[in-house]
This record gives C-alpha cells, structure tokens and sequence, in this order.
C-alpha cells in the first residue's frame, strides 16, 4: 500500500515536471520533492512531511498555473495518507 502510493505519487510528480505551462522553478521542484521521496536516507515519516512542507511551498508560488495548484494539492492529499 504505501509503495503503491509513493508511485502514484512520484506519476503525479512526474506529470507536473512535463508540463511545460508550469514555470521551470517549480518543475525544478517538482523533480527535487520526487529524488527526497525515493531516498532511504531518511525514515518515511521525515520524508513525506519534507515532501508536503515543500509542495506547499510550490503551491503557494503566485506564477503556478491553477492546474498545477490543483495537482500539487492533490499530490499533497496522497501523501497524506501516509502521515
């Protein structure tokens, strides 16, 4: 289960770095938060709480188009179940 939701995850993640109408620094970001994710160096915990607190970040950024917003928060709603 949690596997299953790290690779949806990591899709969305994905998703969000290929498209280009969303601005290069959250792209950027978007590969950043996926590398943290799949890291063992750390427990899961610290990473998925990592991970949201720099999604929420990416979200926050006035440039991101508003289905960029919409997909980190349902990213951010995923990783959720993980908390």
């Amino acid at each position: 289960m949690t596997n299953e939701i790290i690779e949806q995850v990591c899709d969305g993640l994905d998703m969000l770095n290929e498209d280009t109408s969303v601005p290069r620094n959250i792209r950027r970001g978007a590969e950043q938060v996926k590398t943290l994710l799949l890291s063992d160096s750390d427990p899961l915990d610290v990473r998925v709480a990592t991970a949201t607190s720099r999604l929420d970040e990416l979200a926050n950024d006035p440039n991101i188009p508003l289905h960029g917003r919409t997909l980190i928060w349902n990213i951010m709603s995923r990783l959720e179940e993980l908390a």
